[in-house]
């Protein structure tokens, strides 16, 4: 027995039928204590709540059986190499085969004279016997047993009872209408066929009556069944090849929340008229999913995990309903006046029904709390966040109007009105004594940068300091020409700090280079007042003298222990914070990930700006396209071909995972290994062309395990005009700029994101030419191709961040290893209308208790939650 209070601390390895390998299994899944094992939810039901005689079962149904095992033989074929066990099992109506194929072990489970339990779907044999294939097994009491077969004849006598007369009569009408329509025909002519039959019989019957669906004693929505016959039971009419679970379920919750009791679902199927009789109302005791609590596999709804090949559901619902009843109770941190408002389930009563749901709607609601719980916990963080911000001391600058707009006005470009309102917001937030959290959001190539470098440079003549720090070397060193060129009169000191090296510029073009720790003495004495660097920035070495204001580009790719680390070095008064993407963000992701954040919006390009022709091109135009590059080469271009990784060989470990086993995550795959399988596919990319498509072009070679310094002269050599045409993996996707470059080939381009390949389509169209991008896809689908012309026909970035969110979800949009948001938070960041609730929940909560005193448990649960997730 599991202790009678265990603790959510508790690790797993104390908990009864946990043993070292398990939990050891367990921890490679992410878990490790009561409270990760309890958070595992399901991420669908198996519906197995149909309990039936053996004689009553039909083909195609699913339902659980209960009886004997009166028979059980294993045998193997040769033909095929199967080991296969065959299984009789009979109830007091009959007798039916199961079988299972290469589970050998189920020899040691199910005996002969065992009581069992059987779950799946009815399939016919090929000599028009019916059997179980495969089923759910769970071994059962006599008690068990017991109340599984009274639940069957209570289905049973049910069915046949239950307004018998006006049912009589209905099927009448229906089976008619089939003779004389036949099948194949519209609904909506089997609809108009029986209403007339109706009126032959003399049926009183209401077509489409509203009917309110009300929650709480609140009006939800309506429902118009195609008929109510005699005021007592509902008639709905399909024409679908079969009649699915879903219709079924869909009807049941209608039949619940219209306080009806019987409806008949007839399906004008594929191979005849389908009459399915589903049951409500003063019956619900008879077809309640879930009447036998203690069975856990079989005969109700049956929780399915997020799973790995030897750690099956099965063995999380063996765990999990004990553990269920003998954890200590939980103490909720959403306040209880919320709990009441909002309609949500409290947490123990919530996490046994998104377990052990006796409904599909109970399962929904704990699934809906949970949601709301986490977007509830990530909004207080922000706001708590926001309001430590508030509380802290930074520097105010007095800013200098004609100034700023002298330096605006020497730009040797027309500044855009977004440009100049997102570069104001910053301003008047520097002015104020409290650290600066910004957002700098823009299309690619929108001039992000020369907003930031404006501002960094305010800072600067105002006698402090500011740090630029890029993702990559590239990047960084981009940013230091950028200040060389835009700002020649900067005496200040700007400073370039890489891994590789290290650089100065003090104005008038003279920039050379200095060893690392004289350049350290230089930034710690406050003589350097801008510093571009990437992570050598965060070296413990490198010291600031007064640091006051720090850039981040592309923040998604830096860490918020790295940012703190600079933070760290101002503790009595902090820098402003300013972080900028050319990643759109939509605005249910800016109102809740990064809802700590100030934002700014750059949403106009530089006027001039040519549009990118973008075509998706198949495989047999490959050597036209070949063509065209070898053309603009001619007349001075470059071109870049992106090269996707290739699929990455599925290794038998634990913890491997499908998509089909956890729907809400994407796959990733360590660093590592993607970097070998991207660089892999760039290197065949490359002796292709390099070889036999352009033996006389300049082709280079760009991927991620270069080293820095290679990548960056490679970078410099394509910069420079001395390579044509460049290889490159996904490493060129963040802000490289080479006017010169006109062509963008993407090959692959099904396997990026569309967020990606926005990114790689703005590396050209940055010059004076017009440019061009080609989208190369293996894959012909439909699907495949309305993804690819979103990208045609999206006006923006932010359009397009938009339909990307939608197609991809936030697990993928994001990464859900990049912000550690458990999955219901990501799928419901889509849901406006519960970030909003949870919005304003969090904002009443603070408001009146703004330290959280009066709720322990919810300032526990803040304080962890906001140590688990990490928002890059």
């Amino acid at each position: 027995m599991i202790p009678a209070k265990i603790l959510l601390n508790e690790p797993l390895i104390n908990v009864h039928g946990v043993g070292p390998k398990f939990a050891e299994r367990l921890g490679k899944f992410g878990i490790k204590t009561v409270r990760d094992l309890l958070w595992h939810f399901p991420f669908r039901y198996d519906d197995f709540s149909s309990i039936s005689k053996i004689a009553d079962l039909k083909i195609g149904q699913i339902a659980t059986i209960s009886g004997v095992i009166s028979e059980i033989k294993p045998h193997y074929t040769w033909k095929k190499k199967m080991f296969i066990i065959e299984a009789l099992v009979t109830d007091d109506s009959g007798s039916i085969k199961a079988i299972w194929f290469n589970q050998r072990f189920l020899l040691t489970i199910l005996k002969k004279g065992k009581l069992v339990n059987l779950a799946g779907k009815i399939i016919e044999t090929a000599k028009g016997g019916i059997c179980l294939s495969h089923p759910t097994y769970e071994l059962i009491t006599q008690t068990e047993a017991d109340q599984t077969r009274n639940k069957a004849d209570k289905v049973e006598k049910s069915s046949k009872l239950l307004h018998e007369d006006i049912t009589y009569e209905i099927r009448g009408a229906i089976f008619e209408v089939k003779k004389q329509l036949g099948l194949g025909q519209k609904e909506v002519i089997y609809q108009k066929a029986i209403e007339e039959e109706f009126i032959k019989r003399k049926l009183s019957y209401e077509k489409e009556k509203q009917i309110n669906i009300e929650y709480n004693d609140k009006k939800i929505g309506t429902y118009r069944p195609d008929f109510v016959v005699d005021g007592k039971v509902i008639l709905e009419i399909k024409a679908l090849p079969y009649i699915g679970k879903f219709e079924k379920q869909q009807v049941w919750h209608y039949l619940k929340s219209a306080n009806y009791d019987l409806a008949l679902l007839a399906n004008f199927g594929k191979e005849g008229v389908d009459i399915e009789r589903i049951i409500y109302g003063p019956h619900e005791s008879v077809s309640s999913p879930n009447e036998s609590v203690s069975l856990k596999h079989t005969g109700r709804l049956v929780p399915v995990y997020p799973e790995t090949k030897r750690l099956t559901s099965k063995a999380f619902r063996y765990l999990m309903k004990p553990l269920l009843e003998s954890v200590e109770k939980i103490n909720d941190p959403i306040p209880e006046e919320i709990l009441k408002s909002s309609g949500f389930p409290e947490i123990n009563k919530a996490l046994s029904k998104i377990h052990f749901p006796e409904t599909l709607e109970e399962a929904q609601k704990a699934k809906r709390r949970f949601a709301f719980e986490d977007l509830f916990l990530l909004q207080l963080a922000n706001l708590r966040q926001r309001l430590k911000l508030s509380k802290e001391k930074a520097q105010a600058f007095e800013v200098d109007v004609e100034r700023v707009e002298k330096i605006i006005l020497e730009l040797p470009f027309s500044s855009t009105e977004s440009q100049k309102s997102s570069l104001w917001e910053i301003l008047e937030d520097i002015k104020k004594p409290h650290p600066m959290n910004r957002l700098l959001q823009g299309d690619v190539g929108s001039g992000k940068t020369i907003v930031a470098a404006i501002v960094s440079l305010i800072v600067a003549e105002s006698g402090s300091q500011a740090a630029f720090m890029a993702p990559t070397e590239v990047l960084a060193r981009q940013h230091f020409q950028t200040f060389k060129k835009f700002f020649k009169d900067f005496t200040g000191g700007v400073a370039l700090i890489v891994s590789s090296e290290a650089r100065i510029f003090y104005g008038d073009d003279l920039e050379s280079e200095i060893k690392k720790p004289d350049l350290i003495k230089k930034i710690s004495s406050g003589k350097i007042k801008i510093v571009i660097g990437t992570h050598a920035l965060i070296q413990k070495s490198v010291k600031f003298k007064e640091l006051a204001m720090i850039v981040v580009d592309e923040q998604h790719r830096f860490g918020v222990r790295q940012r703190g680390q600079l933070a760290d070095q101002s503790p009595e008064c902090l820098p402003h914070f300013l972080s900028m993407s050319a990643t759109p963000i939509p605005r249910t992701l800016s109102l809740t990930v990064f809802g700590d954040l100030d934002l700014s919006i750059i949403n106009e390009l530089p006027k001039g700006r040519k549009e990118i022709i973008t075509k998706i091109v198949s495989p047999a135009n490959r050597d036209k396209a070949y063509a065209f590059i070898r053309g603009q080469v001619k007349k001075g271009r470059q071109a870049f071909v992106i090269c996707p990784r290739i699929d990455i060989p599925q290794t038998d470990t634990d913890d491997t995972r499908t998509k089909t086993e956890i729907p809400y995550e994407s796959v990733l795959s360590p660093r590592k290994s993607v970097l070998m399988w991207e660089t892999k596919a760039a290197k065949e990319e490359y002796e292709k062309l390099s070889k036999k498509v352009f033996p006389d072009l300049r082709v280079g070679l760009l991927h991620g395990k270069l080293k820095a310094k290679e990548k960056s002269e490679m970078m410099g050599n394509f910069k420079n005009g001395e390579i044509d045409v460049l290889v490159s993996t996904s490493v060129v996707e963040v802000g490289v700029d080479i006017p010169n470059a006109t062509i963008m080939m993407i090959e692959g381009s099904e396997r990026f994101g569309l967020a990606q390949l926005y990114q790689f389509r703005g590396r050209v169209g940055r010059g004076e030419h017009q440019s061009f991008c080609f989208l190369f896809s293996e894959s012909s689908g439909q699907a495949t191709l309305n993804r690819l012309n979103s990208l045609i026909e999206a006006k923006s970035g932010f359009e397009l961040a938009e339909k990307d969110l939608a197609i991809r979800g936030p697990g993928e949009f994001l990464g859900q290893s990049q912000t550690g948001l458990p999955d219901l938070a990501m799928k419901s960041i889509q849901d406006p209308e519960l970030v909003k609730t949870a919005r304003e929940a969090a904002e009443k909560t603070l408001k009146n208790d703004p330290e959280l005193l009066n709720n322990s448990a919810l300032l526990s649960r803040v304080e962890g939650f906001a140590k688990e997730i990490h928002l890059e």
